[in-house]
């Protein structure tokens, strides 16, 4: 069975750090692009950040660029998203995903989601 665990989530202060982590299993994802997508309450999902299947190559949403660095660890089938200086408007449910297409990793079809792990930033 295919799954993706987020962890990593809650409730942090506006400023803070925070990381997030995803787990892969159930098949050699090595080949796969991870991506993290966030959706906020009452928004639409959106792309956060994407790393190809190498780890040597990242790709970030104009909104968390300088702030989020996303990174893999292809022995551990396990991806992360270092999130700081965190802002309110970062409050989102963040899912990670994987594909194997390649392009715009925003607009890709990705072939494996996540449940998700919320994140809450107080002000």
């Amino acid at each position: 069975q295919v799954r993706l665990v987020e962890s990593g989530g809650g409730s942090v202060q506006a400023g803070d750090s925070t990381r997030l982590s995803c787990v892969a299993s159930g098949r050699d994802f090595s080949a796969y692009a991870m991506a993290w997508f966030r959706q906020g309450p009452g928004k639409e999902r959106e792309f956060v950040a994407a790393v190809i299947w190498s780890g040597q190559r990242q790709f970030y949403a104009e909104t968390v660029k300088g702030r989020f660095t996303i990174s893999r660890d292809i022995a551990k089938d396990t991806i992360y998203l270092q999130m700081n200086n965190l802002s309110p408007e970062d409050t989102a449910v963040y899912s990670c995903a994987a594909t194997l297409s390649g392009g715009d990793y925003s607009k890709v079809r990705y072939d494996y989601w996540g449940q998700g792990t919320q994140v809450t930033v107080l002000s």
